[in-house]
């Protein structure tokens, strides 16, 4: 499934950022934790320290919120 994204978001803080996220670029190594209804981990909605590398990407699935404990990425708003 393809988005069409509406804007995008450059996150490089330690808060919650919450929407409707079609797709997330690490701009730089980031430890990232997402809550999804698409996107799970072990059955659970909330994708806890996940590593992206820098120039990695996760698309096609819905991200409801995305904090930071680390680094750098551009949420695309769908």
């Amino acid at each position: 499934m393809a988005f069409e994204f509406t804007s995008a978001m450059i996150i490089t803080d330690q808060s919650a950022h919450t929407g409707r996220f079609g797709k997330v670029h690490a701009l730089a190594d980031a430890s990232c934790t997402f809550v999804s209804s698409d996107l799970t981990e072990n059955g659970s909605s909330t994708i806890n320290g996940i590593t992206m590398n820098a120039g990695s990407e996760i698309e096609d699935v819905v991200i409801t919120s995305i904090t930071l404990a680390s680094g750098q990425v551009v949420a695309y708003r769908i």
